[in-house]
């Protein structure tokens, strides 16, 4: 049996949206795959060990081979065999076709406060316009103001070895911490009127707006909805792709060089390559932090990008180079990161010779941040702050924009009657969701938006398990086989599909275990109103699972067994071009599938 008809079950027939077009190249797949590991959410994360980032290397190769890539050769498969978005594509088992509402429930939520990591960057880019940038250490005497009963120590200002030895000998000290903020974090923090947003921070504390950042934030929603109005089809917008991550790629390759080339030891540098074996072990919360991101945020934005290749489409080569490119980025990040932690620690260096004293920076959101500070140690530092801030705003739109082009693409694959209205749809949902963004330029939302990454990051991992459960148990492994090789027109081994059975889903449970860990302890500390988008966002929609189960049932006949086998079997399940479709029916020996059902005497409907 290839698959059972819409007609013969009694349910609605899938109509494929004809309109939805392919890549402009098929290298524009890989592009904008790649741009997945633009991601920020996760990785700007302050309590992940950056320095260790290295280390994580070799284990996410290793996780690479074992499940990374042979999952997004799954997620591709299914968009690219049935050219559908994360939501139809489950006709391969409609019983779990809730699971494609619960992805758009998470995709939505990740859009709610993404718009931040545009916001945040765009705000310092146009600061970076001004003669002297505000966060530099000239700048910052005309709005720098100390609110804490204690005097506020930051680098701009370091204290002389004599006159701490003086220090500790007058008051006795035994033990002296110095602990210094930085000047571009700071002025981050100036946006709400204080000066310790990113330490020590409450719940209940004060509710405070930034305008600045809201400009930024509306802004930021502008640009995506002008870029929806303007490349408004599938080709159009895959050039637009295209071109935007060759400009940022460019930035990126570029930034690392200018940040190498400052003042530092090179074997500090180097030491980023080189792991040892307790930094491997170390680097293994960082290698968790890649495999996340590989596939973006939300979930299903592979396979729908997926549904834009042509049928034939070597999506197995296509993984490689998708993870690969990935991984350069994630090492870019990194070694950003430990080239600004590297200035850091040369500034507060001469304090060695200090016996019995601890000098430290707190430099918050390395990328994002204290990056700031760094730039203006160099030559054109305005120049410098604009190509930097100016990267990392135009990687977050992409990445928000590659998401509501997943997002929008699989709404009409799944809803036929709203084809008719894609302008509403689409300029409805940026709309709303841009008003729910607002949160994110208060001090609540930009110090609580990781409780919802990390419910993100369960939802993406429990719907990968549960995809390894429906392809690989439930529509099974041989059929799987079959499809796959009969699309690629070469073999896929079965050594490859028992790895995703047994080793796969071992490493899914231990990354799903970290992430309730780190979703309870982000929300217990976290405001009432993150709470509530947690449950709307996150919880809600895990009970479209059982509800479209019902569903389904009640829409099947026959006996309660026969109901739920028959809504386990593929419905409608068939390549979109009708070339392929037909070809497809020969190879599986069973051309008029109409009656196919019909032939199985204990399964006719009465």
């Amino acid at each position: 049996m290839v698959y059972e008809s819409s007609y013969d079950s009694g349910r609605r027939p899938h109509k494929p949206d004809l309109t939805r077009g392919y890549w402009a190249a098929p290298s524009d797949f890989v592009y904008t795959c790649i741009s997945l590991g633009f991601r920020m959410d996760v990785i700007s994360m302050g309590w992940f060990i950056y320095q260790h980032m290295g280390g994580a290397v070799i284990p996410y190769i290793v996780c690479m081979f074992l499940f990374v890539v042979p999952i997004m050769v799954i997620q591709s498969f299914m968009g690219q065999f049935s050219s559908s978005g994360f939501i139809s594509v489950f006709r391969i088992s409609p019983i779990f076709k809730g699971l494609g509402y619960i992805s758009l429930g998470v995709n939505l939520a990740v859009l709610t406060y993404y718009s931040m990591f545009a916001a945040v960057p765009l705000l310092y880019f146009f600061h970076s316009m001004r003669p002297t940038i505000p966060w530099s250490c000239e700048g910052m005497e005309k709005w720098f103001i100390n609110s804490t009963e204690v005097d506020v120590e930051h680098s701009c200002k370091l204290k002389d070895v004599v006159e701490i030895n003086a220090s500790m000998a007058k008051t006795n000290d035994s033990y002296k911490y110095i602990g210094y903020e930085v000047p571009s974090v700071l002025f981050f923090n100036s946006l709400f009127g204080g000066d310790d947003l990113m330490d020590n921070y409450e719940y209940n504390s004060p509710f405070m707006f930034s305008w600045e950042l809201l400009l930024c934030t509306m802004l930021s929603w502008g640009i995506i909805a002008a870029v929806f109005y303007r490349f408004y089809n599938t080709e159009l917008m895959s050039k637009f792709l295209r071109y935007t991550i060759w400009a940022s790629l460019a930035l990126l390759v570029i930034s690392v060089i200018r940040f190498l080339l400052l003042s530092l030891d090179f074997k500090y540098i180097f030491s980023y390559f080189i792991a040892t074996p307790r930094e491997l072990a170390e680097g293994i919360p960082n290698t968790l932090l890649f495999i996340v991101s590989a596939f973006g945020p939300g979930w299903g934005s592979i396979i729908a990008l997926a549904s834009f290749n042509r049928f034939k489409t070597n999506i197995m080569n296509f993984s490689w180079l998708i993870c690969i490119g990935q991984m350069c980025i994630f090492m870019a990040y990194g070694i950003l990161t430990h080239i600004i932690q590297g200035y850091f620690q040369s500034i507060i260096e001469h304090y060695d010779e200090v016996d019995n004293l601890y000098v430290y920076v707190n430099h918050h959101w390395a990328l994002y941040l204290s990056s700031g500070s760094v730039m203006t140690t160099m030559s054109w530092p305005n120049l410098w702050s604009m190509i930097f801030f100016g990267m990392l705003a135009l990687m977050a739109l992409i990445t928000m924009i590659t998401c509501l082009f997943s997002v929008f693409q699989s709404i009409f694959d799944e809803f036929e009657i709203l084809r008719a209205r894609r302008t509403e749809v689409t300029f409805g949902i940026i709309g709303i969701l841009a008003v729910l963004s607002l949160y994110t330029c208060s001090n609540h939302g930009v110090i609580f938006f990781s409780a919802m990454s990390m419910d993100s990051l369960f939802t993406q991992t429990t719907l990968n398990l549960f995809l390894l459960l429906v392809v690989l148990w439930i529509y099974g492994r041989i059929r799987f086989q079959r499809d796959i090789e009969f699309m690629l027109g070469q073999r896929f081994s079965t050594w490859k599909v028992n790895m995703l059975r047994f080793v796969a889903p071992i490493c899914l449970i231990i990354l799903l275990l970290i992430s309730v860990v780190a979703a309870f302890f982000e929300h217990s500390v976290a405001s009432i109103v993150v709470h509530i988008a947690a449950v709307f966002f996150i919880v809600l929609p895990w009970l479209f699972l059982p509800g479209y189960m019902i569903y389904v049932l009640l829409q099947t006949s026959g006996p309660l067994k026969m109901r739920f086998r028959r809504s386990c079997r593929p419905l409608d399940w068939y390549p979109l071009e009708m070339e392929e479709r037909q070809r497809y029916e020969e190879a599986m020996g069973n051309m008029d599938i109409t009656h196919q059902l019909s032939q199985m005497e204990d399964e006719v409907v009465p």
